[in-house]
């Protein structure tokens, strides 16, 4: 039996901006005052290993597997590799608690990688000079819950890396030190 290997998107940051003041402005219509965007099915409150807020991983789920809205706050500008880990734990210092990337197929790492593309396989994060960190996030075939679905027994976490991911090398992607994680819980993060 062949599994589809996931695919995942991110629009630059432009696009999503874009995107997101164009479903803000559709969200509006029909409903009263004071309505909001559907909640998110599940999120990840990020934290620096000294505690600091550095964003959230909104999850939502659509008709083509999951999409992520990530809000990444106080990175300095620079390419960062990201990655869905398979253990819901950021223990500090390192966040190693986190365990691997989440792969529920048994895939090798990486979009380049003849072998690769696991569901935990993110695109880069690209930090402008001034800007937060945003992107959305889609991946393809993944589920939440079930059967290989995200929040297994022992749940799952985001993680933003060091450094760029080279999209080849099994199993990281070379993309340094884990700096921001947090633990994937289901339901909308509280306001």
């Amino acid at each position: 039996m062949t599994t589809a290997l996931p695919r995942t998107r991110i629009l630059t940051q432009g696009a999503a901006l874009a995107a997101a003041l164009a479903l803000a402005g559709c969200a509006g219509m029909g409903k009263k005052a004071g309505s909001t965007l559907p909640p998110a099915d599940a999120y990840a409150q990020l934290y620096d290993n000294k505690g600091a807020d550095r964003g959230r991983a909104d999850i939502y789920r659509d008709t083509s597997g999951l999409r992520i809205e990530l809000v990444a706050r106080g990175f300095a500008p620079g390419t960062f590799g990201m990655h869905v880990h398979a253990v819901g734990r950021c223990d500090v210092p390192d966040f190693a608690s986190a365990g691997p990337h989440w792969n529920p197929t048994g895939a090798q790492h990486g979009r380049d990688n003849p072998m690769g593309a696991h569901h935990g396989d993110l695109p880069n994060l690209v930090v402008e000079p001034e800007q937060i960190g945003r992107a959305t996030l889609r991946l393809v075939g993944s589920r939440l819950e079930g059967d290989g679905g995200l929040l297994d027994a022992d749940g799952a976490a985001f993680v933003i890396h060091a450094g760029p991911d080279d999209y080849k090398t099994d199993p990281s992607g070379n993309s340094g030190g884990r700096v921001a994680c947090g633990v994937i819980v289901k339901g909308s993060a509280p306001n």
